[in-house]
């Protein structure tokens, strides 16, 4: 699943891209039928919450869209291609044409109706107006690992399985340590390391936690320890498990697991 600077690097595209002009929609598959009432309206701007993106147009009309595991973008310059089967929203400008395949969820609503879904969402470490003190009080209130917390969209929304291991790694934190044990201190740096990674990944389209390591290269040449045998920090072996029908992965020699056995884990 795209992780949340992905959804914000979508919103800023659509938006160089769209805002202004009066688009075409339509619904090749069939299965976004409002995609009618779309057409012919000014597209005025496109943003993103955490893992969520909102597409605005004139006349009141808010799109709301979540991809999933499966949804995809692409974009075509003239001459485009027909839609393939699968695309759920077309929108063509004069410039380009947008496809929409696979999301969780494409629905048209009212502001009211979107202002709900965002009146939910938690702080997001890409928005202006995230408060990250609002997260660290509700994780205060929580007996779940702070890596299962920061999975949990109701507490912080954009972060993903790759940016909670490199996150934990960077501030010597095992996975299962209890959310409500991290103090204010420790969270506001976390936060201020997150929103720096999130904002390069905005910028590159891709997750870098390796200082000066470019964009280049395979994935996990840009991570410290997601998806690597060897950690990076002090080039011990790294451990990964399920953890919350997730895997997630840690160093234990740079993150001293906590002594309790109480919470969900790697067995000896």
């Amino acid at each position: 699943m795209p992780e949340g600077h992905s959804i914000h690097r979508l919103a800023g595209q659509h938006h160089r891209w769209l805002a202004g002009q009066r688009l075409q929609a339509s619904s090749p598959q069939g299965r976004f039928a409002a995609a009618e009432a779309l057409a012919g309206r000014q597209f005025e701007r496109a943003q993103a919450w955490g893992k969520h993106l909102f597409h605005q147009w004139d006349g009141d009309a808010v799109v709301h869209i979540h991809l999933g595991l499966f949804g995809k973008f692409r974009n075509h310059r003239p001459p485009v291609p027909p839609p393939r089967d699968t695309v759920r929203l077309r929108l063509e400008a004069e410039d380009r044409s947008i496809d929409l395949t696979g999301p969780t969820t494409c629905e048209l609503l009212t502001p009211k109706q979107a202002a709900r879904i965002l009146d939910r969402l938690e702080p997001d470490p890409l928005r202006a107006d995230a408060d990250p003190d609002t997260a660290w009080a509700r994780m205060q209130r929580r007996r779940i690992g702070i890596g299962q917390a920061l999975m949990d969209q109701s507490l912080v929304a954009g972060i993903g399985n790759i940016y909670r291991a490199e996150l934990l790694l960077a501030h010597g934190i095992h996975p299962l340590v209890p959310a409500r044990s991290i103090d204010h201190a420790t969270w506001l740096a976390m936060w201020d390391t997150l929103s720096r990674w999130m904002q390069i990944g905005v910028k590159t389209g891709r997750i870098i936690t390796v200082a000066n390591s470019g964009e280049r290269g395979r994935a996990h040449e840009r991570l410290m320890v997601y998806g690597r045998d060897v950690c990076r920090l002090c080039n011990g072996p790294t451990r990964h498990w399920t953890l919350a029908a997730r895997t997630v992965w840690a160093c234990e020699r740079c993150q001293p697991r906590p002594q309790s056995r109480s919470l969900e884990g790697p067995g000896d």
